[in-house]
């Protein structure tokens, strides 16, 4: 297929109809005034049409200039992608990256400085898994994940303080955990506790105190929600998870001895040396972050 204009045609009438008039245009593109007249009148006499007409001191595109100019600018936009993803994969940025996130992490602060990193990048795809219990340590031991959230540091992998966990016993408030002003660990043995599976292959690492008589075991702190809602037992949920979300007919309990705990959460490079120039932007992104909190 061969055309009959160019981009640096289009983007001259776009220059003319940004600046108002052709001097400033060319001041702008650093071209000669008789240039961008002649790029113009070219344009013109392969379209058969004409585009600028000059009104007093100011060159102003016709209504066809004009109707044309809106859809030439998806395609300027276009080129202005490619060559930033040209210079992006010239420097060796990835076409994907990894992030593993555990699951009791606030997800604001991943997605917040991720925003601020697509802003810059058009060439990194995203894939981002929720992990837990052992498949957070998977996700690094095995170098799957380009970045990962952790809890407590791992073996012979370097990693940044990210924040705190605290977690909080939640019931609905029909249950009858609800209407004791302060129960105890015995009280909870004898009621169902709703808890997060080990996302992991082995899916067989438990952590905390899980000695009541019935478990309900489900994947993440969403389903765990629901079915607390639901009346079928008491969760430990995350405080960032409950604020996030109505409860009004949720009630926090106060347990004797265990009302609440926290968690550690840590950045770290799985692939360390071997991390691309993507992941290590968006890594100090995260961690800037942190002290933006």
């Amino acid at each position: 297929m061969r055309l009959k204009t160019t981009l640096e045609q289009w983007l001259t009438l776009f220059e003319i109809d940004k600046a108002g008039s052709i001097q400033a245009a060319a001041m702008q593109m650093n071209k000669s005034h008789t240039t961008l007249i002649y790029a113009i009148k070219k344009l013109e006499d392969q379209l058969d049409i004409s585009l600028v007409k000059v009104e007093g001191r100011r060159a102003v595109l016709t209504d066809d200039g004009k109707s044309l100019l809106r859809r030439a600018q998806s395609m300027l936009e276009q080129a202005k992608v490619l060559e930033e993803i040209s210079t992006q994969l010239s420097q060796g940025f990835e076409s994907e990256i990894l992030i593993a996130i555990d699951h009791l992490c606030d997800r604001k602060w991943l997605y917040g400085p991720l925003a601020k990193f697509l802003e810059h990048n058009n060439t990194t795809s995203i894939q981002i898994v929720e992990t837990s219990l052992s498949k957070t340590t998977q996700m690094v031991t095995d170098e799957i994940a380009d970045i990962s959230i952790i809890t407590l540091p791992i073996t012979n992998y370097p990693c940044e303080a990210f924040g705190i966990a605290s977690l909080l016993p939640v019931v609905v408030n029909t249950h009858p955990l609800a209407s004791k002003p302060e129960p105890c660990l015995a009280d909870l043995a004898m009621n169902k506790q709703v808890v997060i599976r080990d996302l992991g292959n082995s899916g067989n690492r438990d952590v905390g105190w899980l000695k009541s008589n019935q478990r309900i075991t489900v994947d993440n702190f969403d389903h765990a929600w629901q079915a607390t809602k639901q009346g079928l037992g008491y969760c430990r949920f995350p405080t960032h998870f409950i604020e996030g979300r109505s409860n009004s007919d949720m009630r926090t309990l106060n347990v004797e001895h265990s009302s609440s705990y926290q968690v550690p959460l840590h950045l770290t490079l799985p692939k360390g040396a071997k991390t691309g120039p993507a992941a290590k932007k968006l890594y100090q992104l995260l961690l800037l972050s942190k002290s933006e909190r």
